[in-house]
């Protein structure tokens, strides 16, 4: 077996940054059912001498995995080495463990191998919802936008898809993408053409697996005025003859001096 010294290390920088050395132990953090996660790897290190190779690390191995995993290994000679690992979709909940090894090939930059140990916590519960406005007041076909706010807390960047319900006019979806460890904002706009008061659902549901899901319940009161209506025109949703455009215009500024 190839040799290594305590002065060896490995700097991991997905999915976070942190320096392990051989037979350590980290937490990744957390992974829904059905979702893709990566651990990285720098090439750099130093070797028995403590002197830093930019090179040492050619490959990193997923030696030990959790039956049913699908797992991939690094590519050869490049500088951020990186393994895949997808979560099996009708996995149980709970804490699984890997085993890496970062190998210098043939041992050419004296730093051997290093082995090191790795959890996961899987759980649908991967991210945080909120939405605001909460009330939202529209004219009758008024596109309105709604702020969907994902937190995502877990490991993977699989993509998240928003959609509303309680809306008989509106059935769109929008794919969005929150990197890991980052919070994120987006606009989804809603509409209803009939006035009414509607319990509306903002959804956010994990592309992986409609297990990943969180709502929110906001209310649209839909409702004809001439605000609104000139509020309607700045989101082209009232169409008129273009030869009346410069006033539509003049409308469209009104609208917007009452939001």
């Amino acid at each position: 077996m190839i040799s290594f010294s305590n002065a060896t290390y490995v700097n991991m920088v997905e999915p976070y940054n942190a320096t392990i050395y051989n037979n350590g132990n980290v937490i990744l953090g957390k992974v829904g059912p059905g979702q893709v996660f990566y651990l990285a790897i720098s090439s750099s290190t130093t070797n028995v001498n403590g002197i830093k190779v930019n090179e040492g690390w050619n490959k990193l191995l997923i030696v030990n995995a959790p039956v049913g995993w699908f797992v991939e290994n690094s590519p050869l000679y490049i500088s951020i080495i990186s393994t895949k690992i997808v979560v099996p979709g009708n996995v149980k909940y709970g804490l699984y463990n890997f085993t890496f090894r970062a190998v210098n090939i043939g041992n050419y930059s004296k730093v051997g191998n290093l082995t090191f140990n790795a959890s996961v916590n899987v759980t649908p519960n991967v991210f945080k919802l909120s939405v605001y406005p909460k009330n939202v007041t529209a004219g009758p076909g008024q596109p309105t936008p709604i702020y969907v706010v994902i937190n995502n807390t877990g490991v993977s960047d699989s993509p998240f898809i928003i959609s509303a319900s309680g809306l008989p006019a509106w059935n769109y979806t929008a794919t969005v993408i929150a990197l890991h460890h980052t919070t994120k904002i987006f606009k989804y706009p809603i509409y209803e053409n009939e006035p009414g008061l509607y319990d509306t659902i903002i959804n956010v549901t994990s592309s992986a697996s409609p297990l990943i899901h969180k709502n929110v319940t906001i209310i649209m009161n839909v409702q004809s005025s001439i605000i609104n209506n000139y509020k309607a025109i700045g989101e082209g949703a009232i169409t008129f003859p273009i030869i009346y455009a410069p006033v539509y215009a003049i409308m469209n500024i009104i609208g917007k001096f009452f939001n």
